[in-house]
């Protein structure tokens, strides 16, 4: 599907942001159970370091959440792969994200599904993830600066919605943007800790 000769040098990296590099994550991924192929090739060509600041790029990698500013995290690599595996065990056409963040999530949604919309509450992080995406030529997705609780109305419904921070509860506003047999997906807190 991807290969390597479709990004410059800039976006394959070199050394720790390497093609190498991002093998050995994949790699890594399957051996902690992640088995949908579909994810696992995209996750092996996309870019995951341009979507942390330049000094933390060399981490990018690892199986690690890391820091992308206002308090956030970009998911570790095994989240962004399950969330992405579970999206697509629906054969999602329509997806909502809730969460753009560094928009490293969003790229991967969006090599494999029709039509993606995805909503950011933090200004910086919007702003950031929109020319990332532009770079990398993301054109099935539509970014919002909004509260993820409210949606994307208008856009309704989805095939799949997905959260992508962990929520105290079910967000019930959420679930009327659902079309007829939607699902969605999230980390839900519970009294024993997070769970799918």
């Amino acid at each position: 599907m991807y290969s390597p000769e479709q990004f410059p040098d800039l976006l394959r990296g070199v050394g720790m942001t390497s093609q190498r590099t991002r093998d050995r994550m994949v790699a890594r991924l399957a051996e902690q159970g992640i088995v949908d192929e579909r994810v696992l090739d995209v996750m092996a060509y996309e870019p995951r370091h341009l979507f942390l600041d330049e000094a933390l790029a060399h981490r990018a990698y690892e199986d690690t959440a890391l820091p992308i500013g206002h308090g956030q995290t970009l998911s570790q690599p095994w989240i962004v792969a399950r969330m992405t595996e579970l999206v697509m065990q629906e054969v999602p056409r329509r997806v909502l994200e809730v969460g753009t963040g560094s928009g490293y999530q969003t790229l991967i949604l969006a090599r494999l599904v029709a039509e993606l919309w995805s909503l950011e509450r933090i200004n910086d992080l919007q702003r950031r993830a929109a020319e990332r995406l532009h770079l990398l030529q993301a054109h099935n997705v539509r970014l919002r600066l909004a509260d993820g609780g409210h949606g994307w109305p208008e856009a309704a419904p989805f095939d799949v919605i997905l959260l992508t921070a962990c929520a105290n509860e079910l967000p019930e506003g959420l679930l009327s943007q659902l079309g007829e047999g939607g699902v969605m997906i999230l980390p839900l807190a519970g009294a024993q800790g997070a769970q799918w």
